[in-house]
């Protein structure tokens, strides 16, 4: 029966994709729904910019009918009788319109176009970069959970054989049952903990498989917590130098091109249009078909009162996104210099948590050694298995966000 068990939970843990996290980046970045929708929007862009080429182009129409009355349209006395004319025939033509100046809206209209496709595909990249810290941080959160529970099998092993070494101590009379209880009770405490960070393994392993569209059930990650740390001072760079990369400054930037833009287009509205037109008509409603080709040129001056407002209107939106993209740039730079402190600190406190553990460790065996000796108390032992355990759950905590601050400061550096 052991056999079998045995053999079905080997069967299961080889049937399990392990998943690295460059692979669920990867796998992320093609089959997110986030992804799929940015990617959708920068289609949708450039189907805008070549609807607004269109607009370069003749228009043309095409009209046709036939027409029955019962009596003509025209009645014409001739003595005593009367022509009847237009009581049924045939018509149709075809006109042509290409516009020869419309105040420079057209041409702004195909650059603004232009400009969103540009916009679109720097949101596509913002959206990477999103889905990217996204998959980081459901990854590391499974990587915590895992040392975690690694570390609880380890309380698990020493309590147990605590347990074992006070039921001898208790028997021969040695100690009193009141460290039994107190070990039994942290060995209660131990497998509650376990139960939950299983159950909340369980959880996490759902939602990075969900985002990155694999399969929850054959999924699981490579997890690993290394102890050997290197500072972060390779990762840094040129603030100033590497804000024009930055897709957020790219983004300010392109803002201020479409509102330059928009208020060109505001003023086109107001300028006259000139337009050349021409076309072919028919009909036969006066007996002979009639064929005639027609010529012309148009001119459209527009009258507003408006105009004055809404000129002015778009200058001050103009204006403002000026000021915004002054002032984004600078938050942008404060945002590098946030990002480059706070991966410091996250190293700082990566190293700090690595030294406990071997502190801890070391003070865990001395007062197991104490306690046999009988120069030191149960609590004082469980207390030093405790500072044990806590040492390992900070030190891949601090990791975990030693690692996520990486990926904040690359990205915050347009990297």
């Amino acid at each position: 029966m052991c056999f079998a068990t045995a053999l079905l939970s080997t069967t299961a843990t080889y049937a399990q994709q392990l998943y690295s996290l460059q692979e669920c980046r990867q796998m992320a970045l093609h089959q997110s729904a986030k992804m799929k929708v940015a990617a959708n929007k920068t289609m949708i862009a450039k189907q805008e910019k070549q609807e607004a080429f269109t607009n370069f182009l003749p228009s043309v129409s095409l009209t046709g009918g036939a027409m029955k009355a019962d009596d003509g349209l025209i009645q014409m006395p001739m003595g005593e009788q009367t022509m009847s004319l237009l009581d049924e025939g045939l018509f149709g033509g075809a006109m042509v319109s290409l516009p020869i100046f419309a105040g420079g809206q057209i041409y702004n209209a195909n650059k603004l176009a232009k400009l969103g496709l540009e916009v679109s595909e720097l949101q596509l990249r913002q959206t990477e970069n999103e889905v990217t810290l996204t998959v980081d941080q459901y990854y590391w959160n499974i990587v915590v959970l895992n040392e975690k529970l690694q570390t609880l099998h380890k309380v698990e092993s020493l309590l147990d054989r605590i347990c074992s070494d006070v039921k001898v101590a208790v028997d021969a009379g040695v100690t009193n049952r009141n460290d039994l209880l107190q070990v039994e009770l942290r060995r209660n405490e131990t497998q509650s903990a376990v139960i939950n960070v299983e159950n909340n393994i369980k959880i996490c392993k759902m939602l990075l498989a969900q985002y990155i569209g694999v399969d929850m059930v054959a999924f699981d990650v490579v997890t690993s917590v290394s102890t050997d740390l290197r500072s972060p001072e390779y990762l840094y760079v040129n603030h100033d130098e590497s804000l024009f990369s930055t897709v957020e400054y790219q983004l300010l930037s392109k803002s201020v091109d479409a509102s330059k833009l928009e208020m060109r287009l505001n003023k086109g509205q107001f300028l006259p249009t000139v337009a050349l037109n021409g076309g072919y008509l028919y009909n036969d409603f006066m007996g002979p078909s009639q064929n005639s080709f027609v010529g012309m040129v148009s001119v459209s001056i527009p009258i507003s009162w408006k105009a004055p407002s809404s000129v002015r209107k778009y200058k001050y939106r103009h204006q403002n996104a000026v000021t915004e993209f002054n002032n984004g740039s600078e938050q942008l730079l404060i945002r590098m210099q946030k990002a480059q402190i706070d991966l410091n600190n996250a190293y700082q406190q990566a190293l700090i948590a690595r030294n406990s553990i071997e502190q801890s460790e070391e003070n865990l065996r001395l007062n197991e050694q104490y306690y046999k000796a009988g120069t030191s108390s149960m609590s004082d032992l469980l207390e030093a298995q405790q500072l044990f355990q806590q040492s390992r759950d900070k030190y891949a905590e601090a990791y975990s966000k030693y690692e996520i601050s990486k990926t904040e400061y690359l990205q915050a550096t347009g990297r």
